[in-house]
């Protein structure tokens, strides 16, 4: 039986170490759902990195595809509205779905306004629940505490999107976008909150 020294041993570790992490991220590349985050997420840093010259609204030009091809909107407005949904004109609805798609552009240009070094690492661990998949990124800043962002993804017939966002295991995004939007829509309905969605964008545009 042939015994293996510790210079040995420790340089089969590593190797056996790096393997996983090879197959991890093979994995994680391999499954369809994960292959819209990281094309968010190369559209988020390349934005960063041109953030000062762009400017808020460039940053929004330039993310606004990226955004649209990423979420599920109208799954996600259908949601945020509620019961209430099924009694909109579709007119309304449209008006809701792209309110609420250029409110999440403006948010990320507002909020990803410049760069220091970051990176987003995509978890490999990709987690199933029922029709959706969960797939979880963390956003690296130099000398900050990671910041986890976990995104549930569903096929919409085609391919996976988007419908919800939760950050650093909190509530959902989406939960928070309900709440928020009820009191609108019960003073003033769909109407009402077409106008706030997009008064929020222009404030989220501001220079």
């Amino acid at each position: 039986m042939r015994f293996f020294g510790a210079k040995q041993m420790r340089a089969i570790t590593m190797a056996a170490g790096l393997l996983v992490a090879l197959a991890a991220g093979t994995a994680a590349r391999a499954d369809p759902a994960t292959s819209q985050i990281e094309a968010l997420d190369s559209a988020l840093i390349d934005t960063m990195k041109a953030a000062k010259a762009l400017g808020v609204q460039g940053r929004f030009h330039r993310l606004e595809p990226a955004v649209t091809r990423a979420f599920d909107f109208a799954t996600m407005t259908r949601f945020a509205v509620g019961p209430s949904w099924a009694t909109i004109p579709p007119g309304q609805q449209q008006a809701l779905i792209g309110a609420f798609e250029r409110l999440t552009a403006a948010s990320y240009a507002h909020n990803f306004d410049g760069y220091s070094g970051q990176r987003i690492d995509l978890d490999p661990n990709v987690l199933t629940r029922g029709p959706d998949k969960v797939v979880t990124t963390h956003l690296i800043s130099p000398g900050s505490a990671p910041v986890t962002i976990a995104y549930r993804m569903r096929d919409a017939g085609g391919g996976w999107k988007i419908i919800d966002v939760f950050y650093n295991g909190a509530i959902s995004q989406l939960t928070t976008r309900r709440s928020d939007f009820a009191a609108t829509l019960a003073q003033g309905g769909a109407p009402a909150l077409i106008t706030h969605l997009n008064a929020l964008v222009d404030k989220q545009l501001k220079p």
